[in-house]
């Protein structure tokens, strides 16, 4: 996935007369990894029997100043910085991520500093999701 980001031609100027983003504002369509793993509940398939319907859940947390939060990272190398090399992650554009998690009451923080302590995700918490979700 990684490839694909890199390898994404750079965004277009609008063809409308919006206008560009603000000094210190990044761009709508800015590229972000964002700590995320996929989840699955059991539902029921076309056929009418039980079914597993896949979806990517971002993870939030706490920030004192600002309620719940959604970390967004400009590089994977921040944000493998920040929450260790286990922790799952999505690419996306900063825009629909802010508007997204607008909606819902939540801030996002762009390559937010993270104190220095456990991972959120170790190797082993990666092994049983992935057990977990093979079932």
């Amino acid at each position: 996935m990684l490839d694909l980001v890199e390898a994404a031609p750079p965004p277009r100027a609008a063809a409308d007369d919006r206008p560009g983003p603000r000094p210190g504002i990044p761009a709508y369509h800015t590229p972000v990894f964002v700590p995320a793993h996929p989840r699955s509940v059991v539902g029921t398939g076309t056929d009418g029997r039980p079914a597993r319907v896949p979806f990517i859940v971002c993870e939030l947390f706490a920030h004192p100043a600002h309620g719940t939060v959604a970390f967004a990272f400009t590089t994977l190398d921040g944000l493998v910085a920040a929450l260790g090399e286990a922790q799952p992650w999505i690419a996306g554009s900063l825009g629909p991520l802010a508007e997204g998690m607008d909606e819902r009451g939540v801030t996002v923080l762009l390559d937010p500093r993270v104190a220095p302590g456990e991972a959120n995700w170790r190797p082993e918490d990666l092994a049983a999701h992935a057990r977990e979700v093979r079932r």
